[in-house]
């Protein structure tokens, strides 16, 4: 069996001497796994790394093997995220997210956005409120979505400030105030309210999905956040930038 596609790297790991099993977010069969051989040599190693973007072929005896990768590189990004401490940790929690994601299930749409962050995770203005969006997206692609439309109680649509922990509907302001120690916060650049995404916005953003992100995937999984998205926040708000770009330049 063989097939052909385009991806991104997302991790990898030694084989042998000189090969390694390479994961890749593909466009077209999802998050898979394959062998590549001669991946570490001097002529490889720097194309294959986590972040850059290939050219996928992939060849098994069955369809359930894992199979062997021939990837060819499209899109370098290791100069960019090796030279700054946040892309570096960014290309890991893209790996963790991409690894909440069933193997070889097609998610072209999701794809697209990986690769958006990974050509933005050395840029601070702009990597952690694209962050935050991947992270919604995730979410609803794994059909854990947040309804943000409107107000779980009231069905208003304006002044939308809150989200509800438990259902993980939007909130109004009014009918919040009684609760708002209880709600999470909703940043807004997540809700349309606001033009761009400032350093308190992107950090309640952060809140909002990692609060679902850890209840709903990595604590059934015997496990808390990842270290490297810990990290990845830790580094921007170390880096303390200006907002980011129009909420409209940033969407996912």
């Amino acid at each position: 069996m063989e097939w052909r596609d385009e991806g991104l790297i997302t991790g990898i790991r030694r084989h042998g001497e000189s090969s390694a099993i390479v994961e890749v977010l593909t466009r077209s069969h999802g998050r898979h796994l394959g062998m590549a051989r001669g991946a570490r040599s001097k002529t490889n190693a720097p194309a294959l790394q986590p972040g850059n973007s290939v050219s996928v072929t992939w060849r098994a005896r069955l369809e359930e093997h894992m199979g062997a990768f021939v990837l060819e590189s499209t899109r370098q990004r290791s100069s960019e995220i090796l030279g700054s401490a946040l892309a570096l940790h960014g290309v890991n929690h893209l790996g963790a997210l991409a690894r909440l994601l069933p193997e070889r299930e097609p998610h072209p749409g999701l794809h697209e956005t990986f690769e958006l962050v990974a050509d933005h995770l050395h840029e601070p203005r702009i990597a952690p409120a694209l962050m935050v969006r991947l992270e919604m997206a995730v979410l609803v692609e794994l059909g854990f979505g947040l309804d943000l439309s409107k107000c779980a109680a009231t069905g208003v649509t304006d002044d939308l400030i809150y989200v509800s922990p438990k259902s993980g509907k939007a909130v109004s302001r009014h009918a919040g105030e009684p609760w708002r120690d209880r709600l999470l916060p909703l940043p807004g650049f997540l809700a349309g309210r606001a033009d761009s995404a400032d350093a308190a916005s992107v950090s309640d953003g952060f809140r909002l999905t990692g609060y679902f992100l850890e209840r709903d995937f990595f604590s059934p999984r015997g496990s808390g956040l990842p270290d490297a998205r810990r990290s990845f926040i830790a580094e921007a708000i170390r880096r303390g930038e200006p907002p980011g770009p129009p909420a409209g330049q940033a969407a996912l």
